[in-house]
């Protein structure tokens, strides 16, 4: 369980300067809509849970600082370069974030001097890629108006003592990380590298991962239009295997340690039977196993889609000791033998059978934005710009219970967020696929 002493965040020094946004914030006090700087966030949102903490004062309470503007502010906006850099995988609102991240500091903060460096981290170690670019609202306008990054991205670490050796050359004042748990963890390395030097470097991040497994920060960007286009995959699934007889299709989303894409996508539309997800064990052998379930599914419905999250049912092949870029396990090919034991089962049950395999995977993050994920994008940065002025560091902006706050970059790092089978989204899930309770 997280501690108020864990969820202090960082700062560079004393706020000095008057913030240019000081009269928008000057006579607002806390509200339904709005926290006050001097307020808190807190982490428990049930009379229960808070009981539970027996006789803690509130001023004791694990809790968040809240985002938002400062009326006074750590950097003189006249003086301060900025740089941005994207990081891992792509996810959709990756350019909505940069863009809004430009607008806020030309338009607010009188901040012009921003640098976009390319390809992850690797574009800040000189030499290890092209050269870094200048950011303008005018480089900034359009944007939006495809997916990916306009800096580029890479995964894998890089030398953090020579990433902030850059950085001082470069006379960066703020860099901002856009990117996963691994880019999260190298943006903590990085200000705890500058911190160590005394160097006034504020880090902030703007975690991003259309698995939505980043603890702590509520939803990440890009996710809703991630499930949204997953589930027009999963649509067409169910047309093509209707169309069929004995049809069975198979639709992996990714999902390495966190379901919540196939959750959603399978909620969206009411065309899943099945949702497989790395937290609900299952089996597929035996009466209460998958395939025995999905034969009596195709007999009483002529048809059935599977939505399978792509590190769901590990358990039930080799494990695998390859490792990715990132120093991730490299998942084994569960959808492969599962299409194949499906084959199988309804072959050894003299059962017709028309089996399809849908995989959106990498589409599904390389589309734009949509319309509420640019909205979710565009506050998000604006609450980092705000953070990092007032000398924040070592932090990421999320929004637990729908209030952006600053959290502690060694927080959301220490454990992957993942679909709780006793909560109330799988219980969603069971209602709308009318699959088994227990399939093990």
């Amino acid at each position: 369980m997280v501690t108020l002493e864990e969820l202090q965040v960082r700062t560079l020094g004393e706020c000095r300067y008057d913030s240019p946004l000081a009269d928008y914030v000057a006579s607002r006090t806390t509200n339904a809509y709005y926290v006050a700087e001097t307020d808190r966030v807190l982490i428990d949102d049930t009379i229960s849970l808070l009981a539970a903490r027996g006789e803690t004062p509130l001023t004791e309470v694990p809790s968040f600082e809240p985002g938002g503007p400062r009326r006074k502010i750590f950097f003189d906006p006249k003086k301060t370069k900025v740089g941005i850099v994207t990081c891992g995988g792509l996810c959709p609102g990756l350019n909505d974030v940069i863009r809004a991240i430009v607008l806020e500091l030309f338009e607010h903060y009188g901040v012009t001097d921003i640098t976009g460096f390319k390809n992850g981290y690797a574009g800040l170690v000189p030499g290890k890629s092209p050269d870094p670019i200048t950011l303008t609202p005018a480089f900034v306008e359009t944007i939006t108006d495809r997916g990916g990054t306009v800096l580029g991205s890479s995964r894998g670490s890089q030398n953090v003592p020579q990433i902030v050796d850059n950085l001082v050359h470069r006379e960066i004042d703020i860099l901002f990380v856009i990117g996963g748990d691994g880019s999260m963890r190298g943006a903590h390395a990085i200000a705890e590298e500058a911190l160590s030097r005394e160097l006034d470097i504020a880090v902030v991040g703007v975690p991003k991962t259309i698995d939505n497994d980043i603890p702590l920060i509520g939803t990440s960007f890009g996710f809703q239009t991630a499930y949204a286009k997953a589930a027009e995959s999963i649509k067409g699934a169910r047309v093509e295997v209707e169309a069929a007889i004995g049809g069975v299709g198979v639709v992996k989303v990714m999902g390495r340690a966190a379901g919540f894409i196939a959750c959603y996508a399978a909620l969206a539309n009411h065309d899943a039977d099945f949702v497989l997800i790395p937290e609900v064990p299952f089996n597929l052998q035996g009466e209460n196993g998958l395939l025995a379930t999905l034969r009596k599914r195709v007999k009483e419905r002529g048809s059935a889609v599977i939505v399978l999250a792509e590190g769901a049912g590990q358990d039930l092949i080799p494990a695998s000791r390859r490792k990715d870029a990132s120093g991730n396990t490299v998942l084994g090919d569960f959808a492969g033998f599962l299409r194949a034991q499906i084959a199988r089962d309804f072959k050894d049950h003299d059962e017709p059978l028309t089996l399809r395999y849908f995989d959106p995977g990498y589409m599904i993050r390389s589309v734009p934005a949509d319309a509420a994920d640019s909205v979710y994008c565009t506050r998000l940065a604006q609450a980092a710009v705000h953070a990092a002025m007032a000398g924040r560091t070592d932090m990421v902006i999320g929004r637990p219970r729908h209030r952006f706050a600053h959290v502690p970059i060694s927080v959301v790092v220490k454990n992957t967020q993942q679909v709780n089978p006793d909560g109330d989204l799988w219980l969603s899930v069971l209602e709308s696929t009318a699959q088994p309770f227990d399939m093990s």
